[in-house]
């Protein structure tokens, strides 16, 4: 049994080495590239010949083509605008769905659950249209305006992690709330979000990363005004085939930079963020 045991614990051991060395290597790549002194961009050789920090010192200064400080800031608005608005959804139809018991409670958990299953760039034709008879597309300040409401109109339908967690907090501490002569609203914001930091980090979280690295519909819905384009319709821009030869190694110095506020945002919260997933049950 002991030696079954340490071949087991062995071969777990070999194989989360293997996945984690396949999971690491594609990011090392692109860090090794970004520092690479070659342009062009196929190269026989994949550890580069010389290093250079040109490639990030050049995407910062921006021409006609290429604004990667603008294409930066325009995601980052969109995003925490975004982020704001998701959470209050998501936050708000999940304790709803959990406290109160109405008609139709359980058919519209059925219907989100269902709609959930598809892919929202399903309705991105249909989306498009409706922008543009409301008048949203006529200028690219508009467009984004009408980018930050795409990717919070939906975000009430993904209630059920969040539903789960408000489930786990005890009804007698709402009872007793509401004894004193709360109502449900001051319940709501003054006892159950201060409980709730773990799902509202979780929810912040997924809020904030679908802006981020959204290409579908911002492309869409922002066209071709290169000055209002988030990072991703950016970076994509820099592999067009006019642009590709120049930019290549620019490209992946980008990919590093806009990694880095992903990577700071989880490690500032990674505690409530797992509390988060651990505490939420779906019900």
């Amino acid at each position: 049994m002991r030696a079954k045991r340490l071949f087991t614990n062995i071969f777990c051991y070999i194989l989360l080495t293997v996945l984690s060395i396949i999971w690491v290597l594609p990011i090392f790549y692109v860090i090794l590239t970004s520092f690479r002194a070659e342009s062009g961009s196929y190269k026989s050789y994949i550890w580069p010949r010389g290093f250079t920090l040109d490639n990030y010192i050049n995407l910062f200064h921006g021409n006609s083509n290429i604004n990667f400080t603008r294409w930066f800031t325009n995601t980052l608005i969109i995003a925490i605008f975004s982020t704001v608005l998701s959470a209050f959804f998501v936050l708000c139809v999940s304790y709803v769905m959990s406290r109160l018991r109405f008609k139709m409670r359980k058919k519209f958990m059925n219907i989100a659950l269902i709609l959930g299953m598809f892919p929202g760039f399903m309705s991105m034709i249909a989306v498009y249209y409706i922008l543009k008879g409301l008048g949203f597309l006529e200028t690219g300040l508009l467009k984004q305006v009408a980018l930050v409401l795409v990717y919070s109109g939906g975000a009430g339908l993904g209630f059920y992690m969040a539903k789960g967690f408000f489930d786990t907090i005890p009804k007698t501490i709402d009872e007793a709330a509401y004894i004193d002569g709360a109502s449900k609203w001051d319940t709501f914001i003054r006892i159950t979000i201060p409980l709730s930091k773990p799902i509202i980090t979780y929810t912040l979280i997924t809020a904030f990363m679908g802006p981020w690295v959204d290409y579908i519909f911002a492309k869409v819905i922002l066209g071709n005004d290169s000055s209002y384009y988030t990072i991703a319709i950016g970076l994509w821009t820099m592999l067009e085939q006019e642009f590709v030869e120049y930019y290549y190694t620019q490209f992946y110095a980008g990919c590093v930079m806009i990694s880095i506020p992903i990577s700071l945002l989880f490690l500032l919260t990674q505690k409530c963020y797992v509390e988060g997933v651990s505490g939420a049950v779906k019900g």
